[in-house]
């Protein structure tokens, strides 16, 4: 493969890196899983797997993207050899299942957004307004189609003309109005409650399993480390890029602006939320139709009671817009590169991501169960990704891999034998207890008496089903693949 387009600079890497972590995971979820697990003592355990999970597997990805120049499915073959091209299958198809639902909540976004801007959102009961905005016969699927042209565009313009510079329009324009939103909600009465909640650790908490479970799960889809999204975008680094501090700069910059997303939401909820008549704690872990009840029921709700509200709605919703369409760019972009490494051009392989990504993102778009499902199913299968991640460096030899792929000229910052460990050992427990707490949980909570079931929205038996459907087509295609992306 003839390797054309590269980032014209660090800070355009970073910046994209940061755009493709920092997603609506940060601003809707982490405050809501947070609420829910302690605040401080939540935090602490947060902290402890960016270290644990997401650091390694983003320098993972970035050197397994660096050395193949290839997306995923390219890239395992490449690495590891012909049979193991079905596993980066699953890793590139896992994101791009995860892009044809993701696109529907960018419009959410878009659609928010502009009810703030135009007033539409005054004087409303929310959650009318959302029940009558999901079960509209067009306005979801317009939004939806509006959010994947957008993001087709910026990719239709290269690496460098696209990603690049929407990047260094989202990213600084998302902390800014984040800051913005700080500020605001810091300045409330009453909002030093809701500091005292986020940041003041109940030490007794991290003794409950739930929590440290929470956390992990909560860094994993955050920085979207196992995703294959860094890893595409490793595809165009220069050749002395530095992998380590890259990768430290991503996972740092995702969680400071889920903490900045913390700082705005917390002290805001617990500010107004009394003034309504309503207990803070209730609000913050109100889960919702489709997870969404904090950020599209309770915030234009609780924004309503401030001065400058309307502003401030906006801003939230603005944010939230860029956060989601600079990981949608990176998804676009991954399923794009799949194309194009079996030799398409950039124009018709997008052209088919788009087509596709609309067309598989309909169902999301018109029934809020459907949605659900597949947020459940690949959402949970990112862990797979992740361990899939991992397995790749193992394969290849964990010491190996450090030494050849990750300590490679230009890096200002190596890695030691601690990485062959977190490689070796703890990233595969770490995959082990996680699938079987999220499937326990299926079992025992989410879907007892249809926990078997193939076609139940949250049971294990439909993660397992849609799982094996696409592995076994992979396995059945595999060399078929491996030509194409790799042999060619």
């Amino acid at each position: 493969m003839s390797q054309k387009e590269v980032f014209s600079s660090r800070w355009a890497l970073l910046l994209a890196a940061l755009g493709m972590a920092i997603g609506t995971g940060n601003i809707w979820r982490f405050p809501r899983i947070a609420a829910q697990n302690g605040g401080g003592a939540f935090i602490v355990a947060w902290i402890v797997f960016l270290f644990l999970w997401s650091l390694p597997l983003l320098i993972s990805e970035f050197a397994i993207g660096k050395k193949t120049r290839r997306g995923p499915v390219g890239a395992f073959g490449k690495l590891l050899g012909e049979k193991f091209t079905w596993m980066g299958c699953f890793v590139a198809f896992c994101s791009t299942a995860i892009m044809f639902y993701y696109s529907v909540v960018t419009g959410w976004c878009f659609k928010y957004f502009a009810a703030a801007v135009s007033g539409g959102l005054a004087g409303v009961e929310t959650m009318a307004y959302w029940t009558q905005f999901t079960t509209s016969v067009y306005e979801p699927i317009l939004f939806h189609l509006l959010a994947m042209g957008v993001g087709a565009f910026v990719i239709y313009q290269g690496v460098v003309q696209g990603i690049e510079r929407a990047n260094k329009i989202l990213i600084p324009s998302l902390f800014v109005l984040l800051v913005l939103a700080v500020v605001r909600a810091l300045t409330l009465p009453g909002a030093a409650n809701g500091l005292n909640f986020l940041f003041q650790p109940d030490w007794g908490s991290l003794t409950n399993y739930r929590v440290w479970l929470e956390a992990l799960s909560q860094s994993a889809w955050s920085t979207g480390a196992g995703w294959g999204l860094i890893l595409t975008y490793a595809v165009y680094l220069k050749e002395k890029e530095d992998i380590v501090v890259n990768s430290f700069v991503t996972v740092f910059g995702d969680y400071s602006a889920s903490l900045l997303a913390g700082l705005a939401i917390f002290p805001a909820v617990f500010a107004l939320a009394p003034a309504l008549g309503l207990v803070p704690e209730e609000v913050m872990t109100y889960t919702g139709p489709a997870s969404t009840g904090l950020t599209f029921i309770w915030i234009p709700q609780l924004f309503k009671g401030m001065a400058f509200g309307s502003a401030f709605t906006a801003i939230f919703f603005l944010a939230l817009s860029f956060a989601a369409l600079s990981s949608l760019i990176a998804m676009i972009e991954l399923a794009t590169r799949i194309f194009m490494d079996a030799g398409l051009t950039r124009k018709r392989a997008l052209l088919i991501v788009a087509a596709g990504g609309f067309l598989l993102g309909v169902p999301s778009a018109v029934h809020v169960t459907f949605f659900e499902n597949q947020d459940w199913t690949w959402g949970v299968g990112l862990m797979v990704s992740g361990f899939f991640v991992a397995f790749a460096a193992m394969k290849f030899g964990p010491a190996k891999f450090r030494s050849e792929l990750v300590n490679t000229e230009g890096n200002d910052l190596n890695v030691g034998r601690w990485f062959d460990f977190l490689i070796k050992y703890v990233i595969p427990l770490e995959f082990l207890v996680l699938i079987g707490w999220w499937f326990y949980q299926s079992v025992t909570r989410f879907d007892v008496e249809g926990w078997w079931n193939p076609f139940h929205t949250y049971s294990l038996g439909t993660c397992v089903f849609q799982w094996g459907l696409a592995i076994g087509v992979f396995l059945i295609f595999n060399q078929w693949i491996y030509k194409k992306t790799v042999a060619k």
